[in-house]
């Protein structure tokens, strides 16, 4: 059998206390957070504490034959870190060290497992900024969200986790340790390797370390709240707030159904009357209020039942905490909607040019109706990547039926707004098809050629993204 040499192989780079067999633990990393994606048993979890030990983990992999999943914090949303049956699971959990600050230069390098919350605490207190900030932000780790190209709510302004990954170190499927990328502020020789990892859900190589780009601490931002008699009118907002060139550094929207999830959940006194609430912030500094009023006076014009600001930083706080309980409070209300707790959700993540949200708005809406399943929709309007949560009884093929042909009408509907099948979660599981639809059967060939070539044996976190 391969599990006795093998476990005796990663025993001798990695210690005991680094190598889990418990059923228990295995059991803990099978998964993400996507629900309804497949998953299997991992032989082994191994959490490495530097480059050389993910060496040997991936050396011995290769000896063996053996796949390997690489793992962060497992906050994942398309199945992209789920185990397969009788793979490593290679955790990044205890490689968690912050290597460098540099002021200066505006850089920070840091191991994968870097809590994101974390390096943002880190840099804030030396005057700089990192802006990607995932809603898991407070436990989802640097190297997920590279993997995943994680977004955030400050998208909109500041772009998504590419715009911020400057290098990386990884490790091929060859046991080969690659230096991608420069610590300078320009360069532009060679291949652009850095992008190629970045979003790759780990596929090609196991990313050890990433030196991510800083900017200025911003000012403190400005905040307001629009309340909308429908989820359209909110749409339309957003594309006007776009078309007169206004820059929110944050820009959300929340349905009613998640108004109303979130208010059960922790209330804080939400207008769960309300259809749709689009949450606008700026940070412009002394234009800031300026900014602000003309992003009121848009909103009021695209018929806006009620706008008010935020009148201190503790509501301004309040508001944006709401919006990062979004997730969690639709976890409650999915399994309070079915007896026995037995409701999940289908978390969907398509981006659509924001001239086009309001009719994908719209068309979720008519989609909710045909498909009989409750959708809530939350997301980051501002950039036009929205969230339909699918609500469906797992105890019923039907109900999970209807929720799945909702989630594959949703995608239909975004390719051909001109949108993609995903703005940040990534692809994972949950959206090979659809990636295969949206690049077509060049791209597919073109992928599976890198693939091929930088794992040929494919061991690499098999089944994932194509």
């Amino acid at each position: 059998m391969v599990a006795s040499p093998l476990l005796a192989d990663l025993r001798a780079v990695l210690g005991d206390d680094a190598v889990l067999t418990d059923p228990d633990l295995l059991r803990m990393h099978e998964r993400d957070e996507a629900d309804l994606c497949a998953s299997g048993t991992p032989l082994v979890v191994v959490r490495p504490h530097g480059t050389d030990e993910v060496v040997g983990v991936v050396r011995a992999a290769a000896r063996y034959g053996v796949p390997v999943v690489p793992q962060g914090a497992r906050t994942g949303l398309a199945g992209a870190a789920n185990a397969v049956d009788g793979a490593i699971v290679l955790s990044t959990v205890a490689m968690d060290r912050i290597l460098e600050i540099d002021p200066v230069g505006r850089i920070a390098v840091v191991q994968p497992g870097v809590v994101n919350a974390t390096l943002a605490g880190a840099v804030r207190r030396e005057g700089l900024y990192y802006p990607p900030d995932p809603g898991s932000w407070e436990s989802s780790t640097i190297g997920g969200n590279v993997s995943t190209n994680a977004g955030g709510m400050c998208c909109v302004k500041y772009g998504v986790t590419t715009e911020y990954v400057l290098g990386l170190e990884v490790v091929l499927a060859s046991g080969e340790v690659l230096r991608t990328g420069r610590r300078t502020a320009k360069g532009v020789a060679g291949y652009d390797l850095t992008r190629l990892f970045v979003g790759s859900e780990g596929t090609l190589g196991v990313i050890t370390e990433v030196t991510v780009a800083l900017r200025p601490a911003p000012e403190a931002s400005l905040t307001l709240v629009a309340v909308y008699n429908s989820t359209a009118e909110a749409g339309v907002a957003v594309a006007e707030i776009a078309a007169k060139g206004l820059t929110p550094s944050l820009l959300e929207l929340l349905d009613r159904t998640h108004l109303a999830a979130i208010e059960a959940y922790q209330p804080m006194g939400l207008r769960t009357d309300a259809q749709a609430l689009l949450l606008a912030a700026v940070d412009t500094g002394s234009r800031a209020a300026e900014d602000l009023a003309r992003i009121a006076e848009v909103c009021e014009a695209a018929g806006a039942d009620e706008v008010y600001a935020a009148t201190d930083a503790a509501e301004a706080a309040a508001l944006l905490q709401a919006r990062r309980l979004a997730h969690p409070a639709m976890e409650k209300f999915a399994a309070d909607a079915y007896p026995g707790g037995n409701g999940g959700l289908i978390i969907d993540d398509v981006a659509v040019p924001r001239g086009s949200l309001a009719a994908l708005l719209d068309g979720v809406a008519r989609i909710a109706e045909e498909c009989d399943v409750p959708i809530g929709v939350v997301g980051h309007a501002g950039d036009g990547n929205m969230h339909p949560n699918i609500v469906v009884d797992r105890a019923d093929p039907a109900s999970l039926d209807r929720g799945r042909r909702a989630f594959d009408e949703i995608m239909r509907l975004g390719l051909e707004l001109g949108g993609t099948c995903t703005g940040e979660h990534g692809v994972g599981l949950l959206k090979r098809d659809w990636l295969a639809r949206e690049i077509g059967p060049v791209g597919v060939r073109v992928h599976q050629a890198i693939k091929a070539a930088l794992d040929p044996e494919g061991l690499f976190n098999p089944g994932k993204v194509l």
